[in-house]
């Protein structure tokens, strides 16, 4: 994981680097960016148990998308569980958070994958990496 770090890091240096105050911000900014990712996910993850249950009955019983739903579900969760971890470390700016942190988006790339989100995923995990390793610094 170190050597996908390094490679990442390396990319994002070559690209224009934010203000000092908007790092700050975002620095300020990311453990209540979490909090409310997963705030927002909830409902999602709570409606995508009821819709599991039809399907549970009809899905997997005619072929339909039983086996993806499933992999999708465990992504969905994985990645609140993930950035739910990382919200302490980023209040203590730890790079244990951070990771975290970046563990998340990695799994939110993975996830758009799966859900045949590939041009909107594909943005967002780009500008996600982008101002997570802008802030990288700030985290000890």
């Amino acid at each position: 994981m170190d050597k996908l770090i390094k490679t990442i890091d390396g990319y994002v240096k070559k690209a224009p680097t934010l203000p000092a105050n908007i790092k700050e911000l975002l620095v300020q900014f990311a453990p209540w960016g979490a909090i409310i990712t997963i705030a927002i996910s909830i409902p999602t993850i709570l409606s995508i148990f009821g819709i599991g249950s039809y399907l549970g009955a009809y899905g997997f019983m005619y072929g339909g998308l039983g086996p993806r739903y499933m992999i999708v579900i465990a992504f969905l969760i994985a990645n609140a569980v993930i950035r739910g971890l990382s919200i302490p470390g980023l209040f203590a700016k730890s790079i244990k958070g951070w990771n975290l942190f970046f563990y998340s988006i990695l799994l939110y790339a993975v996830y758009s994958l799966i859900n045949y989100d590939i041009i909107g995923g594909l943005i967002t995990t780009l500008i996600s990496l982008y101002l997570a390793f802008q802030v990288k610094e700030y985290y000890k």
